[in-house]
Order: structure tokens, then C-alpha cells, then sequence
């Protein structure tokens, strides 16, 4: 009985320690959140202690408790963020057994977050050559605001075509609420349909280059979610107004978040317009609409349903590259493509997005540690680009009773900046007459006091043929893609134990794509023969063949159409991508790291609507083959926590990517030729293969980034389109050239820190050193309907195109910056920096670095062929280095129960004058026609470039509530 009560004592004591043990462990913070400017409450706000696994993030009252977590002891420093906000490292000492309550921590809006609505419209198309928006290349990082060189990257850099690491920006994945909205087409996200939703943009989650997603596997740009959801909302209202003189003149929006009621109802509402007759390129007028809502209702503790509608209807008026003898003359506002029609601007490249997106969201969390998203999304409209038609024509009887076609060519060339019209035109020549001299000047003072599109002249040769029952010479037509698209995905995040976190996801894509063109405005004509005219005048061919030839449509030969009819070409494309991904994150106290994969399919297939005269029967009309594409990747990373302020991240990746749409057939236009069918076998994937590194030193006064990486692409494809007068010596034509197994190596470095000197003065610098180059000699094919063609069905293979050593094109590759902020506790703020921009190149010709550049007529090398200036005529143009001065500043006030504010930017103070790109003319691609134009004073088919801002402005004043 003594034995057996001294045990029961022993127990006793040990079951008390335990107790008192686990009581002396429940140490707990807490604490509440609120605005430095409202002092509202703010919910969502992460807070995590360093060092560790743990977190804990505020409820709607601003709320947060770490009640239920084991804490470290000691001094620690607890980690408070929220996008839109600065992250503050808050430190504190836990004590065993004891509650930290911290009361009241306030957090400062980041001002970065005005810097990225300035960001966002400094990108102007008018600096690119091309009509998708890849000006948007850098902007899903205008919202990664805690890295100082990515800050740099998405706003100093933007307006000087800067790209991170070389890389356009379909190497980067946009979602929204989890869903991709990268295009099948072009592999681009089309960020003009949620332009002007500004205010429920706020809340992005991105993670740079090839780090770990929770979403999706991503791609070398990294991924940013943008989370478009009514209860991430602040309750309140926004009203702001912003004038500018970039690429609209006035933008205007209103926002109300209702935030969640007491029944579990949140809605959000927001209307944008931007317009303005001009941006700061003439004739490049702006229209947009935006409309946005969000409505969700909390079903109960464990799931929510919402559902988010957008649509942004917009038009802008498009710019183009100019030459050098055009900008010397003009400047470099001047813009080609518009004129005065009845008084007012009208431009004939016009670019119309309306694509209206509705996606229902369903949030569940299965358990505190578990959660299952399930999206679906719905996505239709158009995308159109305007030009104008000069071949109209009409078919006639003549005297012996054929049919003829009358036409092809009686149309003036409508381009005020048309070789035939500018001086060097007139000065080709060894040995200029006095004549010649007198019509240059005549063409220069005629382009420097007209030098716009005339389209009265237009018009009125249309009603002439009207009155004399011809058909139109000219009209105004539109390339357009109606698009239908269905997404669907789920997406599983799970932490597993503190530990491991476990992210998977399945995704399919459906898409039906509709490409015609459109007859917008018959420009006072009655009607437009859908004849190819040209094709009739090609030798060595029957009436009844060229008759064929000339047709768009052999169902419907010699149609006359009107306005919104399709003609020339009509074409369906049908898509279907199915993915899956899985990824596996470790947390421990000085080691994290990652491990992801990913699988996909990939189908495309074309269906012809017209049966083109080049291409009869299947070759264009009806289903093509259907193009499967299998895809795989991997890829990892870690980082190490090395004693507290100082870390290192290695990323590593490879993966394979399905060519697009626009790279995967020939020439869609026309036929229903793959790519595959060109080289003879199944086309590549795109290959890459990619690494960084980056030191990360990190303390109260000092935040910086060094970061190295390498990568290499492998067996892209990329078609593109141009006139020529160069094949096998003078050969003319306009063709698709089609590159193939093209090999592209990145290497680079980039820096960023920034120093607090005093609570309110920050110093800044970042630095990207970048060498982008191709990397072998890819193949190369021209494809055409031109005469000299025929002979193997349209396609013609040039052997290699010696690229290898050549820099990539795209805005600066190395960039520097340094400057500095002031913010003031009164809630005022002003900034400025000095940025460094060299190393941009001329995009080069690839169809004049093969051996079609050294061969007559007969096939033969040039006899007067010289290597030593062949290699000066080919050499790649490098642009001058420059200096931009920019600054940006705000002021935030409290009225009553009202918040007032403005934020401005000047960009370019200085007003230097550079060029963001540029492209070899490809008309002159051989030896003896690019060593005759080396020779003129001014070329007649230079290279075209693209000119950057001069000094610009944008002020934006807001009332929130």
C-alpha cells in the first residue's frame, strides 16, 4: 500500500509538471492592425514571426491571435504584410507563459501602388511593331512592390521597352482568381480587357522568375494572381479622377466595396472611362468603358460562392514605326496613319478589344489547413484591327466578249510616308538632275505640311466609281478573332504538417477562335470586289487558272461585298489544353525549399470557311489534321537563412511549351498547313532550361537583392510577314517566313537595394546587366503565292539563317538606377531617379542572313561579291546609351470621414530624345540592293524605329470614403 501510494504521489507530481510545462509553453501575442491614415481596421493582413513556420493573418476586425500555436521564445521579429501596404518588421520579446498584446500597429499605404496606375499607362503600343500588347511586358510586376529592382523594372524601365531578362511577356502567366488568362493565340495575357479596373486590382499575390506558386507551375516571368474577389475588399468607396498626356487625356473611376454584411454578402462595383482625342503620339485617339462586380455569399463556415464579371470595351488609335528621314523631317510625335475626316481626327489603325470575362468562384476549406478552389470561367468577343484595302476592282466584259478584271494597282498607295513619297526617293540615283533635286524639295514640304492620310481624296474616288457603276477602290476593313473560351480548374492547397505544404491543380481550356476579315467602311463606294487582283497579272498561267488563283473563295468566285461582310479570308481554329500540376513546398527554421511538376495536352486544328484559289480543295478548305503537343516539366529551388539578416535562393527549372496558334500553321490565312508539313517532321516543342541565384541581405536600414541567372531556349518556331524585293536576286513578293529550331541563350545579373537613412529618407538603386543573344543558326522558309514560288506548292527553304552571335531586340539589355524617397509623417511623399539605359539593338533581318544574300538571279554567288563589306552591311546597329531624369510625388489628407489625395509623375524631365527599338526593312536583302542604298545619303528603305516619350506628365486626384 506504501509502494503503491508513493507511485501515485510520483504520478501526480509528473502529470503536474507536464501541465505546468504545457501552460509555461502557451505563450501568445496578439494584437490589432489598423490604417496610419483612417485608422480602420484592416483584415487580411498577414503576420508572420521570422524565422519560422508561423503565422497567423487578422479578421475583419484587424484582429489577429496566435492562441493556438507553439512560439518560439526570446526576441523575435514579427513580419506584417498586406498588399498595398509597407511591410513593417515589428520586433518583440516572448515570454513563457506570458500574453504580448501589442494593441494598435499601423501600416502605411505604399505609394508604389500609384506608381503602378503611372506605370501602367506610360506603356504605349505606339513604341511596338506589333498588334498584340506586348508593351504589357513588365506589367505583372507593377504589383511586386517589396523587390527594389523589380520596382525599377515595372516603372523607370517600363517606358524604355525594358525587358526583365530579355524576356517578352509571354514567358509570364497572369491569372485572375486562379484562372490563366494568357491567350492561346500568341501565348500573351491581354491585359486591355481588366484595363481601367485599377481599384480591384489592388490585391495580387506574384511570385518572380522560377520560384514555387501555389496556383500554377508557371513560367520563366514568373506568375501574378490578381484576387478579384468581393470579400477581399475594404467596405468604402473611392472616387478619383487623372489627367495625363501619355496615352490617354483623362481617366475617371468609382469604386464601392460593401464589404461582408451580417447575412455573409459582399458585392464590389467599379466604372472606368479613359479618352482623349491624342496620347502624347499624334492621331493616337483613346476610348475605353470598363465595368466590373464582384458578388459573394458566404454559404457558412466552410464555403463560399463568388462571382466576378468584367468587360472593358476599348478603341485606341494606333502609331507605327517611322525612318530616320521621316523623323528628321516630322519629329518624333508624328504618326502616319491618321487624317482629318469632317473636321475631326480619324485613324485608319485602329485597335478594338471586346471581350467580356464572367467566372463563378467556390472557396472551400475542408479543414483550418486545407482548402479546394473550384473556377470556372467564360470568355467571348472580338479583337479588331483596322486598315485600309487598296486593290479594289471590277470585273468586265470586253470587246471580244471576255471576262476581264479591270484594277490591281489603279489605287494610289494611301501611306504619307510611302517611299515613292519622301525626298530620298527622288535622290536614289548616283547623279540627282536639277529635276530630281526640285521634286525632293516639293516631297518634303509636302510631308512636313500635310503628311497625314487624306481621306476625302479616298472618299471621293469611291463616289466617282459609284457614279460610273464601278465598285470601290478603297474602304477600311478589319482583321478580326472572335473568340469563345471556356476554362475550368481545381486547385488543391494543403498543409500537410507546419512543415510540408502540398499544391496541386488540373485545368482544361476549350477554345473556338473565328479569324476573318471585315468590311468596316465602304468610304462611299457601293461595293468591293473579294478578288486577289494581283494574282491575275502573274505570267505563265491560263485566264481560267489565274481566275482561280485570284479568288478568296472558289465556293463564291467574284463576290462583291459590303459592309460586315467577310471576305478574304475566313478561318476557324478550335484549341483544347488539359494540364495538371503538383508541387510540394518544406519549411523549416533555416531551410526552405520546393519541388514542382507539371503535365500537358495541347491539340490545335484549323477549319477553313473560304476554299482559296491558291490553295484549292483541302489544302484551305474544311479541317486540317489535328497538331498535338505533349508537355512535361520540373523544377526546384531553396532558400537558406544564413544568421538572420543575410539568405540565398537557388531556383532551378526545365520544361517544354507547345508553339502558339500563331506559330504552329503556315499561314492560316490561307491554308491548312502545319508547320510540320514545312520541315517534313513533328515540330518541336520549345525547350527551356533556366537557373538563378540570389543573395538577399535584409535588415532595419538595408534591403538588397543580388541575383545571377542563365537561360536557354531551345527549337522555338516564329513566323512573321513582309514584302520583299530580293529573292534569288530581284524576286518580289510578300511572304510568311517561317524560322524554325531557333536556339536563344539570357545571362544576366540584377541588383537592388535600397537604405533607410532616417525614418522618412530612403536611398534606391537597382542594375541589370544582361547579354541576350541567338544562340545557332536556325532554319528558314519563305512561303508565298508569288509567281516564282509556284513551283513547290508555295514553299521555298533558304538552309540556315546565320543568327548565331546576333543580339535579341527589345529595349535596353543593361539598365541602372539610382535615386531616392522622401516621406513625410504629415502623409506627404516625393521621389525622384536618375536611370542609365545602353545596349539596345536593331531587330535583324533573318531572311538576309542567308545564302539568298550573296545569289543573282541564276542561282549563282554575286561575282562581285565581297565578304569584308557584306559583314559591314550586316552588321547589327546598336543604339546610343541615354540618361532619363524622373519624378513622383503625393499628399494624403483626412476630412471629416473623407480621405483626399493626389499623386503625380513627370517623366523625362530633361526631355532627351532615344529610341526604344527598331527593324530592318527586309525589301533590299541581298548584297548588291543593300550595298546600293549603303551608298545614298539617306536611304530609301532604312530601318524603322521607335521613339520614346519626350517629357510627359500624369496627375491623379481621389477621394476615398
Amino acid at each position: 500500500m506504501i509502494l503503491k501510494s508513493h507511485v501515485s504521489k510520483i504520478i501526480a507530481v509528473l502529470f503536474l509538471s507536464c501541465i505546468a510545462k504545457t501552460h509555461a509553453q502557451q505563450a501568445n501575442v496578439k494584437g490589432r492592425i489598423i490604417d496610419a491614415i483612417s485608422k480602420e481596421n484592416i483584415a487580411a493582413v498577414v503576420i508572420r514571426i521570422k524565422a519560422s513556420t508561423i503565422q497567423s493573418a487578422t479578421n475583419s476586425f484587424g484582429v489577429f491571435d496566435f492562441k493556438n500555436e507553439t512560439l518560439p521564445l526570446g526576441e523575435q521579429i514579427l513580419i506584417i504584410s498586406k498588399p498595398g501596404y509597407i511591410t513593417k518588421r515589428f520586433p518583440i520579446v516572448i515570454n513563457e507563459g506570458k500574453l504580448l498584446d501589442l494593441k494598435k500597429i499601423t501600416l502605411q499605404h505604399d505609394f508604389t501602388i500609384a506608381q503602378s496606375q503611372i506605370a501602367t499607362i506610360s506603356l504605349s503600343d505606339a513604341e511596338i511593331n506589333d498588334a498584340d500588347d506586348t508593351s504589357f511586358t513588365v506589367a505583372a510586376l507593377l504589383h511586386a512592390n517589396r523587390d527594389t529592382f523589380l520596382n525599377a523594372a515595372a516603372f523607370d524601365f517600363s517606358a524604355t521597352f525594358f525587358r526583365p531578362r530579355g524576356l517578352n511577356n509571354e514567358n509570364g502567366k497572369v491569372l485572375i482568381n486562379g484562372i490563366e488568362m494568357n491567350k492561346l493565340a500568341t501565348g500573351r495575357p491581354q491585359w486591355s480587357n481588366w484595363g481601367g479596373l485599377n481599384d480591384v486590382q489592388r490585391n495580387q499575390e506574384f511570385s518572380a522568375g522560377i520560384s514555387q506558386n501555389d496556383y500554377t507551375f508557371g513560367d520563366l516571368l514568373g506568375t501574378s494572381n490578381i484576387i478579384m474577389r468581393a470579400s477581399t475588399y475594404r467596405k468604402g468607396g473611392r472616387v478619383s479622377y487623372a489627367s495625363s498626356n501619355r496615352s490617354y487625356q483623362g481617366r475617371i473611376i468609382g469604386t464601392y466595396n460593401s464589404g461582408i454584411t451580417r447575412k455573409g454578402w459582399a458585392f464590389s462595383l467599379s466604372l472606368a472611362r479613359r479618352f482623349g482625342n491624342q496620347g502624347f503620339i499624334e492621331g493616337t485617339g483613346y476610348d475605353a468603358n470598363s465595368f466590373f462586380i464582384a458578388i459573394e455569399k458566404k454559404l457558412n463556415k466552410y464555403h463560399s460562392l463568388n462571382l466576378t464579371g468584367f468587360y472593358t470595351p476599348n478603341r485606341r488609335g494606333r502609331s507605327t514605326a517611322i525612318t530616320e528621314e521621316v523623323f528628321n523631317i516630322k519629329g518624333a510625335r508624328y504618326n502616319p496613319n491618321w487624317g482629318y475626316q469632317d473636321g475631326n481626327i480619324r485613324n485608319a489603325r485602329e485597335r478594338s478589344v471586346k471581350e467580356p470575362v464572367l467566372m463563378i468562384n467556390h472557396y472551400w476549406d475542408v479543414t483550418p489547413k486545407t482548402s479546394i478552389n473550384t473556377n470556372l470561367a467564360f470568355q467571348t468577343g472580338t479583337i479588331a484591327n483596322t486598315r485600309i484595302d487598296t486593290g479594289g476592282g471590277d470585273l468586265v466584259t470586253n470587246t471580244s466578249g471576255e471576262s476581264v478584271y479591270l484594277g490591281g494597282g489603279r489605287g494610289a498607295n494611301t501611306n504619307p510616308v510611302h517611299p515613292d513619297h519622301l525626298p530620298s526617293s527622288f535622290l536614289k540615283e548616283a547623279n540627282p538632275t536639277a529635276v530630281d533635286y526640285q521634286n525632293a524639295f516639293l516631297a518634303q514640304q509636302n510631308l512636313i505640311n500635310n503628311g497625314q492620310l487624306d481621306w476625302d481624296t479616298l472618299r471621293q474616288t469611291n463616289q466617282q466609281n459609284a457614279q460610273q457603276g464601278s465598285n470601290a477602290t478603297y474602304i477600311l476593313y478589319e482583321d478580326r478573332n472572335d473568340d469563345t473560351q471556356l476554362t475550368g480548374n481545381i486547385i488543391l492547397n494543403s498543409r500537410i504538417t507546419n512543415h510540408l505544404t502540398l499544391n496541386a491543380s488540373v485545368k482544361y481550356r476549350n477554345l473556338k477562335s473565328e479569324n476573318f476579315a471585315r468590311v468596316k467602311d465602304l468610304l462611299g463606294g457601293t461595293g468591293f470586289l473579294d478578288v486577289d487582283l494581283f494574282a491575275t497579272s502573274a505570267s505563265g498561267f491560263s485566264n481560267t487558272a489565274l481566275t482561280n488563283r485570284a479568288q478568296s473563295d472558289l465556293q463564291n468566285p467574284n463576290r462583291i461585298v459590303g459592309e460586315g461582310d467577310r471576305f478574304d479570308y475566313n478561318y476557324e481554329i478550335n484549341a483544347a489544353v488539359l494540364n495538371g500540376f503538383v508541387q510540394a513546398q518544406f519549411k523549416y527554421k533555416n531551410l526552405d525549399f520546393f519541388v514542382s511538376g507539371n503535365v500537358a495536352n495541347t491539340t490545335y486544328q484549323r477549319n477553313g470557311l473560304f476554299e482559296n484559289g491558291y490553295f484549292p480543295g483541302a489544302q484551305s478548305l474544311g479541317k486540317s489534321p489535328a497538331v498535338s503537343f505533349k508537355n512535361y516539366g520540373v523544377k526546384g529551388g531553396a532558400t537558406f537563412r544564413l544568421h538572420g539578416k543575410h539568405s540565398a535562393v537557388v531556383n532551378a527549372a526545365y520544361f517544354n511549351k507547345a508553339p502558339t496558334i500563331r506559330n504552329t500553321f503556315v499561314n492560316a490565312r490561307q491554308n491548312n498547313a502545319p508547320v510540320s508539313q514545312l520541315i517534313g517532321k513533328p515540330q518541336e516543342t520549345e525547350k527551356i532550361q533556366s537557373i538563378d541565384a540570389s543573395y538577399v541581405f535584409r535588415s532595419s536600414k538595408i534591403k538588397a537583392r543580388l541575383s545571377g541567372y542563365y537561360t536557354k531556349i531551345l527549337d522555338a518556331t516564329n513566323i512573321s510577314f513582309f514584302f520583299t524585293q530580293a529573292i534569288a536576286g530581284s524576286g518580289a513578293g510578300f511572304v510568311q517566313e517561317i524560322l524554325t529550331d531557333i536556339d536563344k541563350s539570357h545571362l544576366g545579373a540584377e541588383l537592388g537595394i535600397e537604405y533607410q537613412i532616417t525614418p522618412t529618407i530612403k536611398l534606391k538603386g537597382a542594375a541589370g546587366i544582361g547579354r541576350f543573344k541567338y544562340d545557332n543558326n536556325p532554319d528558314l522558309a519563305l512561303a508565298s503565292t508569288s509567281d516564282i514560288f509556284t513551283d513547290v506548292q508555295g514553299i521555298r527553304s533558304f538552309g540556315k539563317s546565320s543568327l548565331k552571335g546576333y543580339y535579341l531586340s527589345g529595349g535596353p539589355q543593361n539598365a541602372a538606377q539610382l535615386g531616392f524617397e522622401y516621406r513625410d509623417p504629415k502623409f506627404w511623399w516625393f521621389g525622384a531617379t536618375t536611370n542609365y539605359f545602353s545596349n539596345a539593338f536593331i531587330s535583324i533581318s533573318p531572311f538576309a542572313r542567308t545564302t539568298n544574300f550573296n545569289q543573282d538571279v541564276d542561282g549563282l554567288p554575286f561575282n562581285d561579291f565581297d565578304h569584308n563589306i557584306a559583314n559591314n552591311l550586316l552588321k547589327q546597329e546598336q543604339f546610343d546609351a541615354y540618361f532619363l531624369v524622373n519624378a513622383i510625388g503625393g499628399k494624403s489628407w483626412k476630412i471629416d470621414q473623407y480621405y483626399v489625395g493626389f499623386f503625380a509623375s513627370v517623366n523625362n524631365i530633361f526631355n532627351q530624345q532615344y529610341r526604344t527599338g527598331g527593324f530592318e526593312q527586309t525589301r533590299n536583302a541581298n548584297y548588291r540592293r543593300a550595298l546600293e542604298e549603303s551608298k545614298r545619303q539617306t536611304p530609301v528603305f532604312g530601318p524603322k524605329y521607335f521613339y520614346g516619350f519626350g517629357t510627359s506628365y500624369y496627375i491623379n486626384f481621389y477621394v476615398r470614403f
